[in-house]
């Protein structure tokens, strides 16, 4: 179990650094919109150059979050891929769980000594 983690954790982080750059968010987002297309389609709906869509592309597809196929006339469409973005999530999520349970463990802590100090007529 311990290796299947580890192997999460890498995908997460790859999916987190791809995810940094909001021109890679930009280029998901239009994926998801409008669904599989070129690096000329989406340089036609983004304010971002053909060779800077191909250099994201490249990564995102390294990350896993895009496949590549092959088209018409030599063309290479991308498709999204949510696979990663789900180990992504579930990472988020239980690193979220930890952290409610340490703050619902604080809260109760804070909650038990502010009784405490009224039952014994302490100031709060």
């Amino acid at each position: 179990m311990p290796a299947e983690r580890d192997d999460h954790e890498a995908v997460a982080e790859q999916v987190f650094v791809a995810l940094a750059d909001p021109s890679r968010r930009a280029v998901l987002a239009a994926l998801a919109a409008g669904g599989p297309a070129t690096a000329t389609d989406l340089a036609a709906r983004l304010p971002i150059s053909r060779q800077a869509i191909a250099k994201h592309l490249t990564l995102l597809a390294d990350a896993g979050l895009v496949t590549a196929e092959p088209g018409e006339r030599r063309r290479v469409r991308f498709r999204l891929r949510s696979a990663p973005m789900r180990v992504a999530q579930r990472f988020l999520a239980a690193l979220a769980r930890d952290w409610d349970s340490r703050l619902d463990d604080l809260v109760a802590h804070l909650d038990s000594s502010s009784t405490a100090r009224t039952e014994t007529g302490e100031p709060s």
